[in-house]
């Protein structure tokens, strides 16, 4: 039967196993299909491992010690870009920091609101793309964790860099962090199949082949994941992840009118030296 099963997907995978082109999308707004969304909370909570959010003890780090040096004060206006389901959003905002948090997934704003609700914790979250934002000058701080600005092309990404530019108050700073080519090179490249009765994918069975593509001349990565249900239905989700240096990190942001004030190895303060997995930056407008 799985013989047979897989025989009649074959022509549809095989479509979709081609190295694409860079940043090639995949399955458009997967992040709000019903069940992946659900899946994709879950990862956000689970402190077994830091899949989709950093678990808390690091997130506590990360805060104490953005705070305790003065990165970010208390009465400041802090946007949280990709806030997710508001981990560092209602951690800040205990420590007195005014916080905006945007996310593209509902669920996950759903999540965020609903606790920030029983915590009494005063959050503005909105439930949006962030490319979306028209800000202008009203923040001191924009805060995007956990490398998402590696995960768009260049013409995305300096948007992005325009439009949080465009949001901060004259000075305000751009904390962020981004993954280096050490950390892909150690993790290495995805190649596998498997079959679920249930998962992170489908609440049903479904197939599923994990491939990885690299793009050297580009700091870019792929990793892709072809899901097949049973009734021969076919998807393709794309993760592109563009990986950065200190130096073509710092000469981005210059161009987009910013000056690297502080550089980490990770946002709770390790600090810098070369040929670590993240690189972690605060850039003061210019």
């Amino acid at each position: 039967m799985m013989i047979s099963m897989t025989r009649s997907y074959f022509p549809s995978i095989f479509s979709h196993t081609s190295k694409p082109p860079l940043f090639e999308p995949g399955e458009p707004e997967f992040w709000n299909d019903p069940h992946i969304s659900k899946s994709m909370l879950e990862a956000h909570l689970d402190q077994t491992h830091d899949g989709a959010s950093r678990k808390t003890a690091e997130i506590e780090k990360t805060v104490l010690y953005l705070t305790g040096s003065g990165f970010l004060k208390t009465g400041q206006q802090v946007l949280d870009i990709g806030c997710g389901p508001g981990l560092y959003s209602s951690r800040l905002c205990r420590e007195g920091v005014q916080v905006t948090g945007i996310d593209i997934s509902r669920k996950s704003i759903d999540y965020a609101r609903a606790e920030a609700e029983k915590e009494r914790l005063d959050i503005d979250y909105a439930c949006n793309d962030f490319f979306n934002i028209g800000y202008e000058g009203t923040f001191d701080v924009v805060l995007q964790v956990y490398g998402e600005i590696c995960t768009f092309s260049e013409e995305k990404r300096d948007l992005l860099l325009n439009l949080v530019h465009r949001a901060l108050k004259d000075r305000g700073i751009f904390i962020f962090d981004a993954s280096t080519r050490a950390l892909r090179m150690r993790e290495g490249l995805k190649n596998r199949w498997y079959v679920s009765e249930s998962g992170f994918w489908r609440p049903g069975k479904h197939l599923v082949l994990e491939d990885g593509f690299d793009y050297p001349e580009n700091d870019t990565w792929l990793n892709q994941y072809i899901v097949a249900d049973e009734d021969g239905t076919v998807k393709t989700y794309r993760l592109w992840l563009h990986d950065y240096s200190l130096e073509t990190i710092s000469l981005v942001l210059e161009k987009s009118g910013f000056k690297v004030e502080q550089v980490w190895n990770s946002l709770s303060g390790e600090p810098y030296r070369e040929g670590g997995d993240w690189i972690a930056l605060a850039a003061r407008k210019v």
